[in-house]
């Protein structure tokens, strides 16, 4: 299979400005995320940045990036103009949070093994919910599924709703399962996607992926029991040097 890595980097972030450019253990965070990518059975890892100070430190590293719009809503979007620009044709696209340093190459490798069902359209990973904080946590979005693994709904609350049970109990009655999020797509249903509108559940919850279930799209889904770790705050870089 011939499979893309694109990660979305961007300089501008509300909680940590410069993130993709900290220093982790003498690597930056979107250094050491694309050492992991590489180590995945992909045919290519690009980094696809807005900014030339990212874009420039990772050709520095003898890394591949390509400049993109500032403007885009999303790093979907981000994505699809990188794939773009590469000329390219893949049989699947991975889209790789560039936040996400420890990102295991058995998660991505994993995402591509979905692919080899043809009728796969979306792809993304879920992970068991092992604790009542994560559980009950709005940043760590949950998922329900169908019998084929496809994804019925995501939300930032606990699904399913277990009125038969005492909330503190539930996670001793349903195998509660979060989002982990790292996607893939076919490039024709990635060009879709970004020429979709903001649907009604995708603005109530704040969850990109819910437009493309509205839009009817099916996201098919492999779990995994790799832990991630994402950098969103001075906090999040504390424990990943705690973490190396």
């Amino acid at each position: 299979m011939h499979a893309i890595g694109i990660i979305p980097a961007r300089y501008a972030s509300t909680r940590l400005p410069g993130k993709p450019l900290i220093d982790l253990g003498g690597q930056s965070m979107i250094q050491r995320v694309v050492n992991q990518a590489r180590q995945a059975n992909l045919s290519r890892v690009v980094v696809a940045t807005d900014d030339a100070r990212i874009w420039q430190h990772v050709l520095d590293f003898g890394g591949e990036a390509v400049l993109t719009s500032a403007d885009h809503p999303s790093g979907t979007d981000r994505v699809y103009e990188a794939y773009l620009q590469l000329g390219e044709t893949a049989d699947c696209v991975v889209n790789i949070q560039g936040d996400e340093p420890f990102i295991h190459p058995a998660q991505i490798n994993l995402l591509l093994d979905l692919f080899a069902d043809a009728e796969t359209q979306i792809g993304t990973l879920v992970k068991h919910v092992a604790s009542e904080e994560e559980l009950r946590s709005p940043h760590l979005p949950k998922v329900v599924l169908n019998t084929r693994g496809e994804a019925l709904y995501f939300s930032r609350h606990p699904l399913p709703y277990q009125r038969q049970h005492n909330p503190a109990d539930w996670l001793a009655y349903h195998h509660y399962l979060r989002h982990i999020g790292l996607y893939a797509y076919r490039p024709a249903v990635l060009a879709e996607l970004t020429r979709l509108p903001p649907s009604p559940l995708e603005i109530a919850e704040s969850l990109e992926q819910l437009r493309w279930l509205e839009h009817g799209y099916r996201i098919r889904t492999a779990e995994t029991e790799l832990a991630t770790l994402g950098i969103d705050t001075p906090e999040d870089v504390t424990r990943a040097l705690a973490q190396l």
